[in-house]
């Protein structure tokens, strides 16, 4: 007798939009923002291939492991007025302390990588309830 195929349990685990968007928190206009220094390799490796793929997970063991991967389209944007203004938004969305004088100096050197999604898998752990 052979065992039963096993069960593709992925509609149970998946984030809900609301959960992905508090976990990644610094979404805007349905994009995900960062910033960079200019000459970074990661900025050069968009400028000549644009798709990219972008990770955050958290979790100590299996059981607790929750994340979303988004692959998408980045876009280069070259205004120190754009790279401040992510700053700003990135501290209002976690609550936290508005930019340093440093890196609001650091501006003028840095882009913002502005990911436009087309995919987005998620996973929680937590909700399989030890069943796996």
């Amino acid at each position: 007798m052979s065992a039963p195929p096993p069960r593709n349990r992925r509609q149970e685990i998946q984030l809900t939009p609301e959960e992905q968007a508090a976990f990644l928190r610094v979404v805007k206009d349905s994009a995900f923002y960062m910033t960079s220094y200019g000459k970074a390799q990661k900025v050069l490796n968009v400028r000549r291939n644009p798709k990219v793929g972008l990770m955050v997970e958290t979790g100590d063991s299996y059981a607790e492991l929750r994340g979303v991967m988004v692959r998408g389209h980045c876009e280069i944007i070259e205004d120190p007025e754009a790279v401040k203004a992510t700053f700003a938004f990135r501290a209002e969305g976690r609550d936290t302390r508005a930019a340093t004088p440093g890196a609001l100096a650091s501006a003028p050197k840095r882009v913002v990588l502005k990911v436009l999604p087309r995919r987005v898998t998620s996973w929680d752990h937590r909700k399989l309830r030890g069943g796996y």
